[in-house]
């Protein structure tokens, strides 16, 4: 009786296929596929469910009629899935969608068993045509019994159900079908976005019918977690059409499919529009979002003269890139740090947008939110999320298995010192701040005790203006105080903060001049007219924190004058901007004096004998040659022969 019931009902409605009129809404929409349609493939016959279904006849699979595809098709697969998909297999729902979706089957759409090949006109849109490659589309068909995960709704795995209240969000049989999201019968449940979805997708409703944000499951994190409150499902900004997004109007309606695409995904792994840097770039390039204020347009800044090196091909980005030398296969640790994505250092799920008051140091920014660190205690310990902003830099500039000779100098990044007292790594920079090492900027560790006379009360802005930064003893600095955009917003400028891209080398939000050659004369001021010694001067990454006008006094020590002013001489040529590591041979290691031995030589005695570079704190005693002046163990410094240059390295 049931079934002569559910026959009437689809006689009816079929019968009604072509006479709008009778409907009050969408219904078939582009799945009507008769004569006179708007559909761009269409059909002589003028019942439209006969395309698909046959009251009689059929193939005794959901009355389905459209022969069936048997094409054997690529999965979906990522290093972070939990379930894996299979092949659908055959009169399965979305085998039912892919007979005419892949596009295999002969004779194509109406090739039917009941009525034979109907007479078609017209071609499918390429985007609704996936051939036999299903690896850039959401999982279907997996594997049972589904497997539990962290960012899954608990009631998936236990008891089937979605968190769909209304039920229009479901699994088939426990599984992932096309039907789970689509309704084949209604193509604008969602009005707009008429994509036959199962409900209205607007703020990623259908997404989280299935993702939880707010799950918890044992140690495990959830990567989704803090979603609700982040810049990307919080923003109003309207969104061009340019950008390709969809057809949802601002970003917190669109949500999760302004970073995903559930079908024809550009970058494959976990669904991205694009892989890595370009999933952003669709919106972070000051043209597809407004209003987009000056510092969310990030991509502005890779094209200056440094930036964080992205991706390339031999040398990709992955969510589960790189074991640490502890063999963790859970660690964040990148041994492999030739890039940085924009996902090594931001949260897409939990990232929020920043304010005009920013975090005290060193408290990771909160457009970092929920990103992952290494602990600068030990260099292996995984950090998630990282606390301080520093953990989330040592995920590349910490404890690697590689080594300097695998990690040579790029040469956009400027000129590199060779210092007198080294690390194997020089890209690890624990040793150098960490709370044995000589000598530190407060980086990872409080400035200490020691009087240093030339610090200003206050950084200075990109403009020379003083911020609201105090200095001093018991104050922190962030790795953004120097490694910076040069106009960013949080000192003074329109830009945005961190380490994108700077018009100065290193990524410095100031200019820093190097001494590079051994050149005696070579200066990097004119002596005739004195050193800028302004935050726009060759020391002006120096000058955000420190007077160099005090500086010039000697109240520190009593040759700054003669070695800047009168030799012309860089910061660099005697200082570390990091730290001195913890072993320092024959250098004291002390305020930060560590000589770039490319500058510098060895002094070599009448007698021959070759004495290292040395330095001792106290009587401030240098033993070496620079710029054609030897500086004697005794404390004299003496002039190298004219025409020898330094005449004393090999």
């Amino acid at each position: 009786m049931k079934f002569r019931i559910f026959l009437a009902g689809l006689t009816i409605l079929c019968a009604g296929a072509n006479l709008p009129a009778q409907f009050t809404g969408d219904v078939l929409g582009m799945h009507s596929l008769g004569p006179g349609t708007t559909s761009p493939i269409r059909g002589a016959r003028p019942d439209a469910c006969a395309y698909c279904h046959a009251p009689h006849s059929g193939q005794n699979i959901g009355l389905w009629n459209q022969k069936l595809t048997t094409q054997t098709y690529a999965l979906y697969t990522s290093t972070t899935l939990a379930n894996k998909d299979r092949q659908p297999h055959l009169g399965s729902e979305s085998n039912h969608c892919l007979s005419c979706h892949d596009g295999t089957v002969a004779g194509g759409v109406g090739n039917t068993t009941a009525y034979g090949q109907i007479s078609m006109t017209g071609s499918m849109t390429p985007r609704d045509v996936f051939g036999s490659d299903l690896s850039t589309s959401h999982p279907l068909s997996l594997v049972r019994p589904l497997k539990d995960s962290v960012d899954l709704v608990a009631s998936i795995v236990s008891s089937g159900k979605t968190a769909d209240a209304t039920g229009a969000i479901k699994l088939i049989r426990g599984d992932v079908e096309c039907t789970s999201c689509h309704n084949p019968h209604v193509q604008a449940k969602d009005t707009l976005s008429l994509n036959f979805l199962a409900k209205d997708s607007s703020s990623g409703q259908m997404c989280l019918a299935c993702h939880d944000p707010l799950r918890s499951l044992g140690s495990q994190v959830n990567p989704l977690a803090d979603w609700a409150t982040s810049a990307h499902a919080l923003s109003t900004a309207a969104i061009s059409q340019s950008a390709s997004l969809g057809s949802y109007p601002t970003m917190n309606k669109a949500a999760c499919i302004s970073c995903h695409s559930s079908h024809t995904a550009a970058g494959p792994a976990r669904l991205l529009r694009g892989a890595n840097e370009a999933d952003c770039i669709a919106c972070h390039n000051g043209s597809n979002i407004s209003p987009m204020p000056a510092y969310a347009n990030v991509f502005s800044e890779y094209g200056k003269a440094t930036g964080h090196p992205i991706p390339s091909a031999p040398n990709p980005h992955d969510e589960t890139e790189s074991v640490a030398a502890n063999g963790n296969p859970a660690t964040v640790l990148l041994n492999n740090n030739r890039h940085a994505t924009c996902v090594d250092c931001h949260n897409a799920h939990g990232s929020q947008q920043v304010g005009a008051v920013f975090p005290l140091p060193p408290l990771i920014r909160i457009s970092q939110k929920d990103i992952a660190g290494i602990s600068a205690t030990d260099g292996t310990t995984v950090l998630t999320p990282a606390i301080n902003q520093y953990e989330n830099c040592l995920r590349c500039h910490g404890t690697s298995t590689r080594t300097s000779s695998g990690s040579p100098p790029v040469s956009p990044y400027g000129y590199t010192p060779q210092r007198a007292v080294v690390t194997p790594d020089y890209l690890n920079l624990i040793p150098q701040f960490a709370i044995t090492a000589a000598s530190s900027h407060p980086v990872v560790r409080t400035a200490n005790g020691v009087s240093q006379t030339s610090l200003r009360n206050f950084m200075l802005n990109v403009d020379g203006s003083e911020s609201k930064r105090t200095m001093g003893v018991g104050t922190q600095l962030m790795c953004t105080d120097c490694h910076n955009s040069d106009d960013n917003r949080e000192f003074g400028g329109l830009g945005p903060n961190g380490p994108h891209g700077s018009k100065w080398t290193h990524i410095l939000e100031h200019q820093y001049l190097f001494s590079q050659a051994p050149t005696p004369g070579q200066t990097i001021n004119n002596p005739n007219i004195g050193p800028d010694l302004s935050v726009d001067g060759p020391y002006g990454l120096c000058a955000k924190c420190h007077n160099l006008s005090t500086v010039m006094t000697n109240a520190s020590w009593s040759g700054h004058n003669k070695h800047v002013v009168t030799d012309g001489l860089s910061c660099s040529t005697c200082h570390t901007a990091h730290g001195n590591p913890s072993v320092a041979g024959s250098i004291s290691g002390q305020r930060l004096v560590n000589f770039d031995m490319l500058v510098v030589a060895p002094v070599v005695t009448s007698g021959g004998t070759t004495l290292p570079v040395s330095y001792t704190y106290g009587p401030n005693t240098c033993v070496l040659v620079c710029h054609g002046a030897t500086h004697n163990p005794d404390g004299s410094i003496s002039m190298v022969k004219a025409g020898k240059g330094l005449g004393l390295k090999k």
